[in-house]
């Protein structure tokens, strides 16, 4: 299955999916904020990003450092995935088998393009935990993963531009949700996982 973004905003029966939006770990793992578009069972579901912008699918590139095979009669697997700013967490069970057997198969380390679902769950006693429910992951090359940084910091300082001088509801609604966040430091982020690709 491919992981390339661009297949991935097309009519799929009857609904157009969701584009799979790129973003680093770091500021991924900040993020603090779900909610739904329409009241419908099936509406689709939401991350915000504390840049401003909202995700239903992201797409990643790194390097799957660790799995591990989890369950007995409900089978699923654990990931780990590295960009130049932190880790994602990845996972992929029965409802997606072509993922978790492609997961399950993936030799580590190597280099993958992943396509998930963005998870947000707060523990009893109020952290965060953030991972990618997968729906694809492909083996690919240095290139393709250096490719997905220069292309991944281009949409993050974007994403922050369009914030000092955009005044759409996601960017009112990330100033709302993380007061405390200066996208400064995302800025700085997007800069040295650019100073990381050899050109």
């Amino acid at each position: 299955m491919s992981a390339n973004p661009r297949d991935i905003g097309r009519k799929e029966g009857a609904f157009e999916r969701e584009p799979a939006r790129r973003v680093f770990a770091s500021e991924f793992r900040e993020c603090r904020y779900q909610f739904k578009e329409g009241e419908d069972e099936k509406s689709p579901s939401f991350v915000l990003l504390p840049t401003g912008e909202r995700c239903n699918r992201i797409f990643l590139v790194g390097t799957l450092t660790e799995k591990l095979r989890q369950g007995d009669q409900n089978i699923f697997y654990r990931g780990r995935v590295v960009d130049p700013t932190g880790t994602f967490f990845i996972m992929a069970g029965s409802y997606q088998p072509e993922a978790m057997q492609q997961l399950a198969k993936t030799e580590t380390p190597a280099f993958v393009a992943v396509v998930g679902k963005p998870n947000l769950y707060q523990t009893p006693d109020g952290a965060f935990l953030v991972s990618v429910r997968v729906e694809s992951i492909t083996v690919v090359d240095k290139e393709t993963r250096d490719q997905w940084i220069l292309d991944t910091a281009a949409r993050t300082l974007d994403r922050i531009d369009a914030m000092a001088t955009g005044t759409s509801p996601d960017i009112a609604k990330a100033k709302e949700h993380y007061p405390a966040i200066d996208v400064a430091v995302f800025r700085k982020m997007a800069y040295d996982a650019l100073a990381q690709v050899k050109i």
